[in-house]
């Protein structure tokens, strides 16, 4: 059977948060991944914006040659922003992941300590 949830009283909850026994750092690399996500979306529209004002400054044939590398580029480098920017969020929910994790190491191993502690005091009588 899985443990119990614990049920904290909203004091309690907003003494960890100002304790920092619970990280907000989770949810707001959330909001920050999708800021940035929009920040790239308005790189994407603007390189498509660029490559039609290229397109159509000049008539012919040349202005259209020059504006599909650009059209081609911009997305490629939109597309390697998008990876980039998410592999940047997701090494930050890692080290603080992994920053938990020590943590819950570490209140294990004092409590081990605790117990061995009491285990080997001799006992008065």
């Amino acid at each position: 059977m899985p443990p119990a949830k614990k049920t904290k009283s909203s004091s309690a909850l907003f003494w960890d948060l100002l304790t920092f026994d619970r990280l907000v750092t989770g949810p707001v690399i959330h909001l920050i991944y999708w800021a940035g996500l929009g920040v790239v979306a308005l790189f994407g529209f603007s390189v498509v914006g660029a490559a039609v004002g290229l397109a159509l400054k000049e008539p012919g044939v040349g202005s259209l040659l020059l504006a599909f590398p650009v059209l081609i580029a911009g997305l490629l480098v939109a597309g390697a922003m998008v990876l980039l920017w998410r592999a940047f969020c997701e090494f930050y929910v890692a080290i603080f992941r992994i920053s938990e994790d020590l943590r819950a190491l570490r209140q294990t191993s004092d409590a081990d300590h605790a117990v061995l502690s009491r285990l080997r005091k001799p006992k008065e009588d």
